[in-house]
């Protein structure tokens, strides 16, 4: 099987071969059992979404988006499948998220009003975030929101309480969540870190033992690092490393890095005003994040230090800081523009100091790479993390999530969010610290699992968690043929064939026209088309002259023909697209 295959196998995996969501054989199911089903994130990085059920009531735990990938070209994002979220939208009595990070809310704004318009549950800062971005959908429903703090607890329904306590991430309130059900108390970390000081001691331990003392039943784990081993940085170490870098900047410091780590973006500024630096924000979803923690007290700016992008000109370049998007390489973003020389106001310099404070993302290595060769072609001074401490991640490495689970003492884990060879690496850590394989429960998008006050069964049952992809206005539309052409089109390139024929007999009035498109250079391989345009002629040929062309028809003998031919002549399969014009 093919990477493609095994790729493709994963996006639809529930989903039979006529697009239906027709579902497996249903098995008994137990009524004083509670369901939890994740619909995302657990087969990728994003997309993060499951529920738990408990006879006609729904609780669902984050609706967030994936961004797109190699395997789906021209999507702008995935989303889950609530398909049985919408069968059941009576049903759901909550929507809980939380933080506000967009793999785990941005969906909320297309699948909402699917699941019946719910209410949801968030901290202000997370809802903050969404209402901002919920006034792009004006065809959405208004949103129903309780605002949530630290300590709140809330009754969801008749057999559903949650509880939310603060996690260190890179976002302001961050929280985890315990839900109190019929069978036990259930805790969702969410996205999650434990914070160092700069001496190595975890901080702010005391929420794990009071959680072990509210005896646990299934603890559902952050697992993006748990195969790296040891701690994550101290973020007290980053701010050092970045004080550090500011106070020798001789020039302008342009600082990426991702819009969401709002918690990082607010230090930086506070660093630049203790130099006397003015802070300038290029990209407009980091600009919006840092409104938001203005406007909620986060950001405290009474010195004016920050100042608009256009007005950098007026300050010393060693009294400027400029804040960006684009460390991923993204052809539109903020650094990239500036890079390529097509931002209109920021041009680089060669005594600018250029600091990436972020990570790489999986699979944007090349990409990455590139920009940093193309900085460093401009700049005498640039810094990533593999160079010195600027970045620290928001999820917890190995030994964090080891100390965690010694501390919870559940009696089941669940590892999420991540792909599978991260999540496996969390069973490893629960057998170091006493659990066993049995009390480790890995599970797929999908899959449904019962729990009691003793057991976690995961069922033979699934419910639809394939890929939705959102491409421009249409949402759901773009299926597994639309995007294998894409893949196609963009692989092997593509043959357009135009014959104009007699309606009554087929036969050929002119010679057939040829376009090629990432396919071959026509006027290099003049053997090629005129090997086509007799094969052409062949075809039409022996078409019987006592009857109509059928156009349909004659697509499918000019594909087959043309397609032999070509995979014989190239060893490529391009798509052939027979073009008939009837006279």
């Amino acid at each position: 099987m093919s990477f493609g295959q095994i790729r493709k196998v994963k996006h639809f995996r529930n989903l039979p071969a006529d697009g239906t969501s027709e579902r497996a054989p249903r098995t008994p199911r137990d009524e004083s059992a509670v369901r939890f089903v994740p619909l995302g994130g657990l087969e990728e990085i994003g997309r993060n979404c499951s529920f738990f059920e408990y006879k006609n009531e729904i609780v669902v735990m984050d609706v967030g988006i994936q961004f797109p990938e190699e395997e789906t070209p021209g999507v702008d994002y995935i989303i889950p499948n609530v398909t049985y979220l919408e069968e059941h939208k009576q049903n759901v009595k909550a929507i809980i998220l939380t933080h506000g990070h967009y793999d785990h809310i941005a969906a909320i704004h297309y699948l909402v009003e699917k699941m019946g318009n719910p209410v949801v549950y968030a901290s202000e800062f997370t809802r903050a975030i969404v209402e901002r971005r919920h006034t792009e959908f004006p065809n959405a429903p208004k949103l129903k929101f309780i605002t949530v703090k630290e300590g709140s607890r809330e009754r969801l329904s008749e057999h559903f309480t949650a509880e939310f306590f603060a996690v260190e991430h890179t976002i302001p309130q961050a929280y985890g969540v315990v839900l109190e059900t019929p069978v036990g108390n259930m805790v969702n970390f969410g996205d999650f870190r434990l914070d160092y000081t700069e001496a190595g001691e975890p901080r702010h331990l005391e929420i794990f033992d009071t959680l072990r003392a509210r005896s646990i039943h299934t603890a559902f784990m952050d697992s993006t690092n748990a195969e790296f081993s040891g701690h994550v940085p101290s973020e007290e170490t980053v701010e050092k490393n970045l004080d550090m870098l500011i106070a020798a900047a001789k020039g302008r410091i342009i600082i990426a890095a991702f819009a969401s780590l709002v918690d990082r973006l607010i230090e930086v500024i506070r660093i630049a005003d203790k130099h006397g630096r003015k802070v300038a924000v290029n990209g407009r979803s980091m600009k919006d994040n840092l409104e938001i923690a203005k406007n909620l007290g986060y950001l405290k700016d009474n010195k004016g230090v920050m100042v608009p992008l256009e007005d950098i000109g007026k300050y010393k370049d060693d009294k400027v800081l400029i804040l960006t998007t684009g460390t991923q390489g993204e052809s539109n973003a903020g650094l990239m523009r500036i890079v390529n020389g097509e931002h209109k106001i920021v041009r680089l310099k060669q005594s600018d100091t250029v600091v990436f404070s972020s990570s790489v993302v999986p699979g944007n290595e090349r990409s990455v790479q590139a920009l940093q060769d193309n900085i460093a072609r401009q700049v005498d001074e640039l810094y990533n993390s593999k160079l010195l401490d600027i970045h620290a991640s928001g999820h917890c490495h190995g030994d964090d999530l080891k100390l965690v689970l010694s501390l919870v003492k559940p009696k089941f884990v669940v590892p999420i969010h991540g792909y599978y060879f991260k999540r496996k690496a969390l069973v490893k850590l629960a057998d170091a610290v006493g659990m066993t394989r049995n009390q480790v429960k890995m599970m797929d998008n999908g899959q449904i699992a019962e729990l009691t006050k003793d057991t976690f069964t995961i069922t033979g049952d699934t419910v639809p968690a394939f890929y939705v992809m959102v491409d421009g206005l249409g949402v759901g539309d773009v299926e597994e043929i639309v995007l294998r052409d894409r893949r196609s089109l963009s692989q092997e390139g593509m043959i357009v064939v135009i014959a104009t024929v007699d309606r009554h007999n087929g036969r050929l009035l002119k010679n057939p026209d040829i376009i090629s498109r990432g396919f071959i250079l026509m006027k290099d391989n003049q053997d090629i088309l005129d090997e086509i345009r007799k094969r052409l002629r062949n075809v039409m040929a022996g078409l019987p002259s006592y009857r109509e062309v059928e156009p349909d028809y004659l697509k499918t003998l000019i594909r087959d023909q043309l397609g032999a031919f070509l995979y014989n002549k190239t060893r490529r399969r391009p798509m052939i697209l027979p073009v008939i014009i009837e006279i």
